[in-house]
Order: structure tokens, then C-alpha cells, then sequence
């Protein structure tokens, strides 16, 4: 079967065929062209929503105050919720087993000055556990700590873009800054995964914003995050928890939704994730469609192979060959040529994924990418399956008497 004359023969068949081989080629290489493309697409989605969501941490809830659209409790509605200092405190109390740090955040932006520099820029009055919420990366210095928050102090820690904006090459450690008419000492400079816009923010502790602002305990959001051995059913149940306390604490209707809001980062993400390999679920059925359509084409095409050689598969038996050696030189044939194009294609299409890289991330697609082993496994498949639409075609013909085989027109 895999004798030297076989091979002989075989080259000596695509010589002659060229059109029809380049066609057999090209139904398997597209068909595991598209297959890798399409499945490193659905790899780029699910990129996508990891990037989003891993510049944060996501054992994270981030609890929201609204405006009441129900009446409760002797409460009118059109009511705004406030949080303030009390309200963090008597959480941290309350659900202390299933907290692993908590921060408030005060959001406030405005004009930002060192000496002839200025431009303008968003501050969050937070604590120390902000950093571990955000993933903040210290480049030089220090972030704030429970001392900056207990005495109030003045100090900052800046973006690296505002450090690029305002001080160039300048030093910016121990250098003081203007925050809308406050002067604060920067005592580090971060930077953030998440990108430029996160990288112009200010961070100052909550403590001093609430002084500057006539001593007031209000904050804007509350930051809370869950011990991750909670896991993702104990976050959910923490979150029900949660929202039943705070409603009943600010007098909300349970059933008003524009009330309250929290932000489960774990839940989101999870469906997120849920939702890509979904899509990505689809489009594997598409591409495996193709492969099956490749399948389907090379099946047609050896069908005509063996039609066409019929004659001289006729004047083999004829001479002595058996059935087994009919079979094995068309079943060698198709298996070579599908082999060949397989791998063409497989190879071509993980060159266009690796070129394309952040190309498509308008697109909601990054860094699209496919295991090698998967799209090896895909090419396989065809293989065999190219295999068999080569080997019914020849069992048929292996079984054609010589008289009849001669008689073929």
C-alpha cells in the first residue's frame, strides 16, 4: 500500500489532474481556515470581557445611592438616598465574616495647579483598601495609609499621567499641588491597568475631603469586597443580605429599584463570560459547518475521481491487482492531498490570527487566539473524515468486476 510505485503513481495522478487536485486542496484548506479564524474570534471575545473586567478586583460590590420612586414608611418618594461614615461603619460591623476590606469614595474633579501647569482633573476621596479594589500599581512613593485617613492629612497620590501633565521630567515626590484651592503634598505616583482615564485621577483621603467640605460625613459609593472563599453562590447570598440591610436602614420600598443599586462585579462577570462562550459556542457550530461542508466537497470530488478512473481501475483487476491495493492507492491519494491542505490552512489561519492582535478590539474582539491542540484536533478530524469520503468511493470501486469496469463510458 505505501510501496514506492504507489507514491509514484499518486504524483504522478496530481500531475495530471492539477485543477482537480487544487479544488480538493482548496475545500479542506478553507474549510480549516475558516474553522481557526472563526473559533479564535470566539477566544477574542472572551478576552475582551477578562480585559474588562481585570484591571478591577472582582470580589467586588460597589453600592450606589439613588432617588426613591416609591413612598415607604410615612416616606415620600422622589427621595434622595445619602451614605455617610455611620453607614460604612455599621456594614463593617453588621457583615464582618464576610468582608475582606471595605473604602467609601467621594468623587469630585476641578482644577489642579504646580506652578505654571494646570489643567483639570477628577479626585476621589478613598482609603487605603481603594488600591486593592482597583489593582493600583505604585510606581514611586507610597499609596495612603489608616494615619492619612486618621489626621486628615493633605496629601496625594496622582496618576502618571498627571505627573506626566503637570511636573515633565520634574521630581513630583514632596512637590505640593493645588486641588481647587487646597494645597496637597504628592506623596506617589500610580499607575492603572485600566488605562489613561484611570491614570488621570487624583487620590486624596476621604477624611480630607469631607474636612475641606465643612466638615460633612456624606460619601458618594461604598466599596466592598467579599472574602473570595465566599465563592460565587455565598457573594450572591451576601448581596441579598446586603440590599435587605440598607434598604430597611434608609426606609426603601423592597421593591423600588431606582432606590439603591449595587454593582456585583463576580455576578456580572460571570455572565459576561457566560454570554462570549455562548457566542463562542455559536460560532464553533459555524466553523465546524464549514468543516463539515469541506467534508462534503471532498466527498464529491473523489466520487468523480473514482468515476473517472474506473476504466483503468478495471484493467488493474483485470491484471491481477486485488481489491485491497485498489482501495489503498485512491484511500492514500485522498488522505495526502487532505493532509496537505488541512495543515496549509490550518497554518494560514493562525498567521491571520497572530497578525491581527488588538486590530479588531473596536470590535469587541482582543488578541483573538486559538489553542494549537484545538485546531490540530480540527485538522485531524478532517482528516479522517477526508479519509473516508476517499475510501467509499473506492470500496465500490474495488467491488466493480473487470468487465463491467471496462465497459464504463
Amino acid at each position: 500500500m505505501f510501496s514506492r510505485d504507489n507514491w509514484k503513481e499518486i504524483f504522478e495522478t496530481i500531475q495530471k489532474n492539477k485543477l482537480r487536485t487544487f479544488l480538493s486542496g482548496f475545500t479542506v484548506a478553507l474549510g480549516i481556515l475558516i474553522f481557526v479564524v472563526l473559533f479564535g474570534f470566539g477566544n477574542g471575545l472572551i478576552n475582551t470581557f477578562d480585559e474588562f473586567f481585570g484591571d478591577d478586583a472582582t470580589n467586588v460590590f460597589y453600592v450606589f445611592p439613588g432617588r426613591t420612586s416609591m413612598p415607604y414608611k410615612g416616606y415620600k418618594s422622589n427621595r434622595q438616598i445619602e451614605f455617610d461614615n455611620d453607614d460604612l461603619a455599621e456594614i463593617n460591623k453588621n457583615f464582618a465574616p464576610f468582608l475582606e476590606y471595605s473604602t467609601p469614595r467621594i468623587f469630585r474633579s476641578g482644577l489642579v495647579k504646580y506652578k505654571e501647569e494646570s489643567n483639570n482633573y477628577s479626585t476621589r476621596g478613598v482609603g487605603p483598601a481603594h488600591q486593592y479594589a482597583e489593582k493600583t500599581i505604585m510606581m514611586k512613593g507610597r499609596y495612603l495609609n489608616k494615619e492619612d485617613i486618621k489626621n486628615k492629612t493633605k496629601y496625594a497620590v496622582i496618576g502618571r499621567l498627571v505627573e506626566k501633565d503637570l511636573f515633565g521630567a520634574h521630581k513630583s515626590i514632596g512637590e505640593y499641588i493645588d486641588i481647587s484651592g487646597s494645597a496637597f503634598k504628592v506623596i506617589g505616583v500610580f499607575q492603572d491597568d485600566g488605562g489613561d482615564n484611570e491614570e488621570r485621577n487624583i487620590y486624596i483621603p476621604y477624611t480630607t475631603r469631607q474636612l475641606i467640605e465643612k466638615n460633612t460625613d456624606k460619601i458618594d459609593q461604598i466599596v466592598l469586597a467579599f472574602k473570595p472563599e465566599l465563592g460565587y453562590a455565598g457573594a450572591m447570598a451576601f448581596e441579598t443580605s446586603l440590599n435587605k440591610f440598607l434598604r430597611e436602614k434608609k426606609y426603601i420600598n423592597p421593591k423600588d429599584r431606582n432606590g439603591l443599586f449595587i454593582r456585583n462585579v463576580a455576578d456580572q462577570l460571570k455572565q459576561n463570560q457566560q454570554f462570549a462562550r455562548v457566542l463562542q459556542l455559536i460560532v464553533a457550530f459555524v466553523a465546524f459547518g464549514t468543516i463539515i461542508a469541506g467534508i462534503i466537497g471532498i466527498s464529491n470530488i473523489m466520487v468523480f475521481v473514482v468515476k473517472e478512473r474506473t476504466k483503468e481501475l478495471g484493467i488493474r483487476k483485470a491484471l491481477g491487482a486485488t481489491p485491497k491495493s485498489v482501495i489503498g492507492t485512491i484511500l492514500l491519494e485522498s488522505i495526502f492531498i487532505t493532509t496537505i491542505s488541512g495543515f496549509i490552512g490550518m497554518m494560514i489561519g493562525i498567521g491571520i490570527l497572530s497578525s491581527l492582535g488588538e486590530k479588531l478590539k473596536d470590535f469587541f474582539i482582543t488578541n483573538p487566539n486559538i489553542n494549537l491542540g484545538t485546531a490540530i484536533f480540527a485538522t485531524v478530524i478532517l482528516i479522517i473524515f477526508g479519509a473516508l469520503a476517499g475510501y467509499i468511493p473506492a470500496r465500490r470501486a474495488a467491488r466493480i468486476k473487470p468487465i463491467v469496469a471496462l465497459r464504463d463510458e
